[in-house]
């Protein structure tokens, strides 16, 4: 009786831990809380295990990166390169594919989303989409981002792509387009797949591509609390930094029991935006602490500076052959670079304003260049001179026009 005892609580504890094991298999942050009650020794990494570059932040994390938003420049780097698993940070790339459509009209917010019967079978975190029900874009959009929903993203993906197939062809295929050499995607949310990887460096390619060119998303990633189905359905952001960090506007977060702990977090103080990345990090508590660690250490240590401003004139530009002999040339566009502290007095610039411009000439032509430079004579950006108004070119008629508008107001005076 005793034998038979023991073994119905052998098989008993066997199948509590197989269910274990297949629910932290999942992309959700809110189930992987068991694993921070764990002994934290049994996801240490060892120094073998990575190779290091030198880390004077004593980051822990398999892999993280910081740069600057603006320029992309790298600002502190850490096994940057090495392939890991990404956890629902893939769904960075997928935002950006869907971010894409909707500006790019193929799509609109407005737009309702039926649940795909391969969505509503999407294990992991999810808002339980009903095969019956459908979604606006604008609402997906808000559960992939907020709660990392995979039913949502697989339904986009099946939406805008036909099937979660196409859908990763495309987000491979853009993945190329940016240089993102290190990652390889076999699914659209993130749960683990053999071979699905990519790198810090690699994602925080995706996360600028995403913030820069569509900003919109940050109406999004910087919700905390939010409800969706009328209010029956709440909604908690899993990024804890969009609350407890001052200026963060994102981005995305991801965990399994494989890839442990991953962030792309993005910040904006004073004008200068930054994106810290964190991949493997031991536990979600970690996670959070180095990617404000990262944070700190970029807004401490550097500044946004902006070189020009549009529209702003930087000397005068002659014009041969027209009406006006000359005009205004200005900064066709914002530019700034995010230095060192104190480092901005070494920064230069070189103006060339072109000498053979003929009339007629338009507003918003091309008639010059600025170079800034470095302490070292290197280019760290180029804005375009351009015209402040239009010049027709002098004719007979012109003339006549010029003549009839002088005399004109001579007689009013």
């Amino acid at each position: 009786m005793r034998k038979t005892i023991f073994s119905c609580l052998i098989i008993f504890v066997v199948l509590i831990t197989s269910n274990f094991s297949c629910c932290f298999a999942a992309n959700d942050d809110t189930l992987l809380v068991w694993n921070e009650m764990k002994d934290e020794n049994l996801y240490k990494l060892t120094e073998t295990e990575y190779t290091s570059k030198d880390n004077p932040l004593k980051l822990t994390c398999g892999g993280a990166i910081l740069i600057d938003q603006n320029s992309g420049n790298i600002l502190y780097e850490y096994n940057e390169h090495e392939k890991l698993r990404p956890a629902s940070v893939t769904k960075v790339m997928s935002l950006l594919l869907i971010m894409e459509a909707v500006d790019n009209n193929k799509i609109s917010l407005t737009d309702k989303v039926p649940c795909t019967e391969d969505a509503h079978q999407m294990g992991g975190s999810q808002i339980w989409l009903d095969p019956q029900e459908e979604l606006t874009v604008d609402e997906m959009i808000k559960a992939i981002c907020v709660v990392s929903a995979n039913d949502c993203v697989v339904a986009m993906a099946d939406y805008l792509a036909g099937s979660q197939e196409a859908f990763v062809e495309k987000m491979n295929s853009k993945a190329k387009e940016l240089g993102m050499n290190d990652t390889t995607f076999k699914n659209c949310h993130g749960i683990d797949e053999d071979g699905h990887v990519t790198s810090p460096y690699d994602i925080a390619i995706m996360s600028r591509e995403l913030l820069t060119k569509h900003p919109r998303i940050m109406d999004y990633t910087t919700i905390y609390m939010d409800s969706l189905r009328d209010g029956k359905s709440q909604l908690v952001n899993t990024n804890k930094l969009i609350r407890n960090y001052s200026g963060a506007t994102g981005l995305k977060t991801g965990s399994t029991s494989l890839a442990l702990f991953n962030l792309s977090a993005s910040a904006t103080r004073d004008g200068m935006s930054l994106i810290a990345v964190i991949m493997r990090g031991e536990t979600s508590k970690i996670r959070f602490a180095e990617a404000s660690k990262l944070l700190n250490y970029g807004f401490s240590n550097y500044k946004y500076k902006n070189l020009a401003k549009a529209n702003e004139s930087v000397g005068k530009c002659t014009i041969n052959k027209g009406i006006q002999g000359e005009i205004d040339a200005v900064y066709k566009n914002d530019f700034g670079v995010t230095i060192q502290k104190n480092n901005d007095k070494n920064i230069s610039q070189n103006i060339e304003i072109y000498s053979n411009i003929f009339a007629p000439v338009s507003k918003g032509q091309k008639i010059g260049e600025v170079n800034f430079k470095d302490e070292n004579n290197n280019v760290i950006g180029t804005v375009d001179l351009v015209a402040s108004q239009n010049v027709e070119k002098y004719g007979f008629t012109s003339m006549s026009e010029n003549l009839f508008k002088k005399w004109f107001s001579v007689l009013r005076k």
